[in-house]
């Protein structure tokens, strides 16, 4: 009982010739537990930390997994379609990258492996102002697919420029930050003294030599920087020095007026991610933005604010008719991105997944994880009797899922 035929184990389980998958690690977590294993301290707890206390980086997952789905087993089904469009693009499944900084100090050039991952599985990849790689760079890599993100720059030739920058790459969708302020207080960070390039104290140089692969791949690849700012940024500036220039060229506090020649500028679709309640996704709606991708930065802002699967539903509901509502922030699994989607959300992006399985497996882990999401989500769509993913919604069970204000 309960037990697979060939036909279903063929179904279930990704095939070891799969490109980049590895039967050892079935799981994101399984990723996080080698990752933990393979790259410096401080470099890992960058990647898997929150604020403050992490309150709201557990409360995302552990929230977000109280939506219960409901199985129609005796319904006719089909062969179930992971397919979803978005801005007129067809993906081959309804997750995406999510943008993350400093990726090349987790992982020597995991932005290019992540994009191409993203490509070669047709999923779109969000590049961060504060990647280790270039807008160029990865819209090469992506074949002109690539989404950017966008770090509101205090000076207006900076943000011209960089709206320029992604719509020459041929980026299709602009991404607006808008959950970032301030800098969130990272108690592990600030103890690590976390700084690109790594800070040479000696606790961080034993963490290095204790990771000598780590290590050697990153000499190799060469000291990780912020590409996309290489331009505006003066040459021979010390750690102090370029900590200052960011503060003083970067803030993430968004109004009416700062929005406004950012859609006058910028011609293609535009994202505004980081919406945790309505009133900023009505407003959102009434600045010209196409999308809302509703976030609380992965737990790593404000650890006294809701899980992101909470106002998800609340927006969803309100606004899902007049814009394209999306999440991010506590997926880690197939169920999970189920779960969102069956809330409301018409597409999600997962950060620190993809990055666990960089971190994990290097060059494979881009194309492992996008496997291992696939099969999971492919089995519970199979099992719950839902022949296309938008109609995930019809499979929630009434009353099974976050109570407070959902």
């Amino acid at each position: 009982m309960g037990s697979y035929g060939c036909a279903e184990y063929d179904r279930a389980v990704p095939r070891n010739e799969t490109p980049g998958y590895d039967p050892r690690f079935p799981t994101v977590d399984d990723l996080r537990t080698r990752a933990r294993r393979r790259i410096p301290r401080f470099a890992f707890e960058y990647l898997d930390g929150g604020c403050n206390e992490d309150v709201n980086l557990h409360r995302n997952t552990a929230e977000l997994r109280e939506v219960v789905l409901e199985p129609r087993y005796l319904a006719p089904l089909g062969a179930p379609d992971l397919r979803s469009e978005l801005f007129g693009h067809v993906y081959d499944a309804p997750f995406g990258i999510a943008p993350l900084g400093l990726q090349g100090l987790i992982w020597p050039r995991s932005p290019e492996i992540l994009a191409a991952a993203a490509r070669d599985h047709n999923l779109p990849f969000v590049l961060s102002t504060v990647s280790t790689a270039s807008i160029e760079t990865v819209s090469e890599i992506c074949e002109g697919r690539a989404w950017y993100q966008l770090y509101h720059p205090t000076e207006a030739r900076v943000r011209d420029d960089l709206i320029d920058r992604a719509a020459a790459a041929g980026c299709p969708v602009l991404v607006v930050l808008c959950d970032a302020p301030s800098f969130g207080y990272r108690p592990r960070d600030i103890r690590n003294g976390l700084a690109l390039p790594p800070q040479m104290t000696l606790r961080n140089i034993l963490q290095m030599l204790g990771r000598p692969e780590w290590a050697l791949r990153s000499l190799l690849a060469g000291t990780p920087t912020f590409e996309n700012l290489k331009p505006y940024t003066p040459e021979h500036l010390n750690l102090r020095q370029l900590g200052a220039f960011m503060d003083a060229t970067f803030s993430g506090r968004l109004d009416a007026d700062r929005v406004g020649p950012i859609r006058e500028r910028w011609k293609g679709k535009l994202v505004l991610k980081g919406v945790a309640s309505e009133a900023d996704a009505e407003q959102a709606i009434a600045m010209g933005f196409d999308g809302l991708i509703v976030s609380n930065h992965g737990g790593r802002q404000l650890d006294a604010g809701e899980s992101s699967i909470r106002p998800l539903a609340r927006i969803a509901a309100r606004f899902g008719e007049q814009t394209t509502v999306m999440m991010d922030s506590g997926i880690r699994s197939g169920p999970d991105i189920a779960r969102a989607l069956a809330s409301g959300a018409r597409f999600t992006f997962l950060g620190r997944a993809f990055m666990y399985g960089v971190a994990a497996l290097g060059a494979r882990g881009g194309d492992h994880t996008a496997e291992i999401l696939k099969t999971q989500l492919r089995q519970i769509v199979e099992q719950l009797g839902c022949e296309r993913v938008a109609d995930l919604p019809n499979h929630r069970a009434p009353g099974a899922q976050p109570s407070k204000g959902a």
